[in-house]
C-alpha cells in the first residue's frame, strides 16, 4: 500500500492574525522602551500605523532609479510599506540610531543595507552608504526636537544626494510643517490628516525648487 505524503498542517487565518497581533505588541513594547529611555531620539511611543506607513510609501516612485533611504526606520513598518509599494529590498538603506532596532532590522530585511548612525550626519553617512543619487528619502525622525537650522541643514543634505525633484518624506503629529516654510527654497505638500494613526498624523513631502 503506497505511503501517503506527509503534509504540514495548514495554518488557520486565526493563527496568522494571532501571530501578527503578537508581533505588533512586541514592536510596540520595543518602541515604548526606547521612548522611555531616550524620548528626544525616538519619534513616538508606538510604531507607525499601516495607514501612516502606506501614506508615506505612496510618496515614493519605485520607477525612479537609485537607493531609497529611510531615516529612523525603528521596527520597520514604513520599510514594509515601501516593499509593498514595489521598492526592491536591495535598494533600501536604513539609517537607524538605536542598536537594538538595527539588529531587528537586519533580521527582518536581510537584503537591505542597515547603517547604525546619526541621521543628522547624513552627508557623511551617505558618501559611505550609496554610490548613486537616491530616489527618495523617507524620515521618521522627531524633527521638532531639533532647532530650525539643523532641520533645514538635514533637508539640504538630503536634496544634495537625491535626483533633482525627488521627495523628502516626513510625518508629523503637529498641525504645522516640521520644516519651516517662511522664505522656503523648496516646495512642500501635505497629506490629509491620518486619523487612524495614534496619535493622528500627517505626511509632508518636500522637493527642492
Amino acid at each position: 500500500m503506497p505511503r501517503l505524503a506527509h503534509r504540514e498542517p495548514r495554518r488557520s487565518r486565526a493563527s496568522d492574525l494571532l501571530d501578527e497581533a503578537k508581533g505588533r505588541l512586541e514592536d510596540e513594547a520595543k518602541f515604548l522602551k526606547s521612548w522611555l529611555e531616550k524620548p528626544l531620539v525616538t519619534a513616538s511611543v508606538a510604531p507607525s500605523s499601516r495607514q501612516l506607513a502606506r501614506a508615506m510609501a505612496a510618496c515614493v516612485d519605485p520607477r525612479v532609479p537609485g537607493p531609497v533611504i529611510e531615516l529612523g526606520p525603528g521596527t520597520g513598518p514604513v520599510t514594509e510599506a515601501l516593499l509593498h509599494r514595489g521598492v526592491d529590498e536591495s535598494r533600501l538603506v536604513l539609517l537607524e540610531f538605536n542598536p537594538d532596532f538595527c539588529e531587528l532590522l537586519r533580521e527582518r530585511f536581510p537584503r537591505a543595507r542597515i547603517v547604525q548612525g546619526d541621521a543628522y550626519d547624513l552627508a557623511r553617512v551617505a558618501r559611505a552608504a550609496i554610490d548613486a543619487p537616491a530616489a527618495a528619502i523617507v524620515s521618521g525622525l522627531p524633527l521638532f526636537t531639533k532647532p530650525e537650522e539643523r532641520r533645514l541643514a538635514l533637508l539640504g543634505d538630503a536634496f544634495d544626494i537625491m535626483h533633482p525633484g525627488c521627495p523628502f518624506v516626513q510625518f508629523t503629529y503637529a498641525l504645522v510643517s516640521p520644516m519651516p516654510l517662511k522664505e522656503a527654497a523648496f516646495r512642500a505638500e501635505r497629506s490629509p490628516r491620518i486619523w487612524l494613526n495614534l496619535p493622528p498624523a500627517q505626511v509632508w513631502t518636500y522637493r527642492r525648487g
